[in-house]
């Protein structure tokens, strides 16, 4: 399976992906417990006390489930506020199942942009600034399909009015992103090799 990687500029982002035990820590808390705290909203539940506590669990746990992605999953927050946003990059296998899965998305997801990244080509992006519901926070969704597999990027802000400020950089984060994979090269008697000095 290949793994992604990405040129983030580390003056404006924070890798949450390798950032094991105390390194990282307040920027992993902080971006779980706003992705937290917009699915409560979402969903039309009230804040909780104890929602803290929920988050600090979750970003103990956060990197070890990262690891575990073997770099299919790499995720950044915003260096300056962690709280505004949360990028996340995926790859996944196309299979005929997520295709499908996507072919039934909601209809506000047809108002895509092409977008051409420099290592994966065209793709697509999607920017919600000003979703219908007031409780959905705004994002931005970039997708590349290479065929054998789905490359997606999901952007999330805690705040409408700030939002503007931050999709440049998105852009430029999201054009650097690039898949790498291991390859075994076989050896064969008879093969010419040229050192390359």
């Amino acid at each position: 399976m290949p793994r992604l990687q990405a040129d983030a500029d580390t003056t404006r982002w924070v890798p949450v992906t390798g950032s094991l035990g105390f390194k990282g820590r307040r920027h992993r808390k902080a971006a779980i417990g706003m992705l937290l705290g917009q699915a409560g909203r979402a969903m039309g539940a009230p804040e909780r006390p104890g929602s803290g506590f929920a988050a600090w669990a979750m970003s103990q746990a956060a990197p070890l489930l990262m690891r575990r992605a073997a770099g299919r999953v790499l995720v950044w927050v915003w260096k300056d506020d962690p709280e505004l946003v949360v990028v996340m990059a995926q790859v996944q296998e196309a299979t005929s199942q997520l295709r499908a899965a996507r072919a039934m998305m909601p209809m506000e997801y047809d108002d895509t942009e092409t977008f051409v990244g420099r290592h994966l080509g065209a793709g697509e992006r999607l920017v919600i600034d000003l979703p219908k519901d007031p409780r959905t926070p705004p994002f931005a969704t970039y997708t590349w399909d290479t065929g054998a597999h789905f490359v997606t990027i999901n952007a999330v802000c805690s705040d409408r009015e700030r939002f503007g400020t931050v999709t440049a950089p998105l852009d430029e984060l999201a054009r650097s992103i690039r898949l790498i994979d291991d390859l075994e090269a076989g050896e064969a008697p008879g093969v010419l090799r040229i050192d390359p000095a």
